[in-house]
């Protein structure tokens, strides 16, 4: 018997859900990453009656700050959720890049017609980090675990000292370097001579962006109440250039007149957010009107460690500016053939980097009325593997808002040096 020809088919963005992005040590500083993950997916489930055996044909989704609870993070909360439990669910991590690559896995089994509908997503709670065992305490306990007699266990555990009760606390932190993610961003917003001005501008943007669609009800179908909050609570809706201009620079402090603050940065959030992508045929069964289709999608990474990193060009978070152009290439666009343009805020010293890098490369400018129209993630927060699907659901409904044909694009940078970049379209 031959094997089964496998069709290729275009992905249908169905719709999404998230609970409200919270600053960590706040509203959900004691919420997990699953209980968290489980609201957005019950969310999700209820809106689009998704409870039925077979509604889904998987779950992928993940974390990056994840305990050791959480180590099939994707099959548990689909255990505790209101799908059906004979969901198959898998994890995914690729630092802040998560969500979407999430997003992308699911859909190349869909446009293959290897299962008709799935859920992609992430959560992560800065709030609830996981603390190690002090490595040398761990070495101790190994060696007593290992020893054959009482008298062995008795000789490791005598090796314990006050310093071995000290846990090793996560670090924001990239290991080849030992340079947060911010100080990183400095060293190439210094490198692409990017001002305090332009960034704070980018910024208060971002915030009166966010509230202006919370406003008009934009996110009424995409916002799940969770633990009292509504909407995110790092939307500052009055925020100006010149308040901006108070706050003190918190990043690249080693070098004169640092531009970087804690208001054109992204806080440390907790949050969690899901996406519905489905095949056309099966959005069309359950009378669905899908928002927008999945078109192309991209990934690139850069040296930030031995590359031309004092130059700008491959620094931590500069993977987009390799991966846009490529995947334009492939599709055959141009920056001028997007209504929408959607650039994870991880900084806003990085999107103007990337929007430098990609005129650069010749790609042309991005009118600012089509960036990040919804706000993000300065405003909404960035909770590690949430944001991708925050953006894909929310870029999804701005296109379904146009009622024609439409595309937007997907920027997101990642810890590691790495992008992650999609298109979606609406015919």
């Amino acid at each position: 018997m031959s094997p089964q020809k496998m069709s290729v088919r275009r992905v249908a963005v169905v719709g999404g859900a998230r609970i409200p992005f919270a600053r960590s040590d706040g509203p959900y500083a004691t919420a997990s990453n699953q209980q968290m993950l489980t609201a957005a997916l019950d969310g999700l489930v209820e809106r689009y009656g998704l409870q039925e055996p077979g509604a889904v044909g998987e779950f992928v989704a993940g974390a990056v700050l994840k305990h050791s609870r959480d180590f099939n993070l994707a099959r548990e909360t689909v255990l505790g959720s209101k799908l059906h439990p004979a969901t198959p669910a898998y994890d995914i991590q690729q630092a802040c890049g998560t969500g979407l690559q999430a997003v992308i896995a699911a859909a190349n089994k869909i446009t293959l017609g290897q299962t008709e509908s799935a859920v992609a997503g992430g959560a992560d709670t800065a709030s609830d980090a996981p603390l190690g065992v002090n490595d040398s305490l761990r070495r101790i306990l190994l060696q007593a675990r290992r020893a054959k007699s009482l008298g062995g266990r008795v000789k490791a555990l005598a090796k314990v000292r006050p310093g071995h009760l000290v846990p090793d606390i996560p670090r924001n932190a990239e290991p080849r370097t030992g340079l947060s993610m911010g100080e990183h961003a400095a060293v190439t917003a210094r490198a692409r001579g990017i001002g305090r001005a332009a960034q704070d501008e980018l910024a208060a943007v971002s915030h009166q962006r966010l509230a202006a669609a919370y406003e008009r009800g934009f996110f009424q179908d995409l916002v799940i109440p969770f633990r009292g909050l509504a909407r995110d609570q790092n939307l500052r809706p009055g925020s100006t250039t010149e308040k901006l201009a108070s706050l003190k620079p918190v990043f690249g402090l080693d070098h004169p007149d640092p531009t970087m603050t804690a208001g054109n940065s992204t806080p440390l959030t907790d949050g969690a957010a899901t996406v519905l992508l489905a095949s056309e045929e099966w959005a069309r069964e359950r009378g669905l009107e899908p928002l927008a289709y999945l078109t192309a999608y991209e990934t690139a990474a850069v040296d930030f460690v031995g590359g031309d990193v004092t130059g700008g060009e491959d620094g931590l978070l500069m993977a987009p500016a390799y991966a846009v152009p490529r995947m334009l290439e492939r599709a055959g666009l141009g920056l001028a053939d997007f209504d929408l343009v959607e650039i994870h805020e991880a900084f806003a010293s990085q999107v103007l980097a990337t929007l430098a890098a990609w005129e650069k490369r010749g790609l042309g400018t991005v009118d600012r009325a089509r960036l990040n129209v919804a706000g993000s993630s300065l405003a909404t927060g960035h909770p590690f593997a949430a944001t991708g699907a925050r953006i894909v659901a929310t870029l999804a409904k701005l296109l379904a808002e146009r009622d024609a044909p439409a595309r937007g694009l997907i920027s997101i940078c990642a810890a590691g040096g790495q992008g992650v970049t999609a298109i979606l379209e609406r015919a």
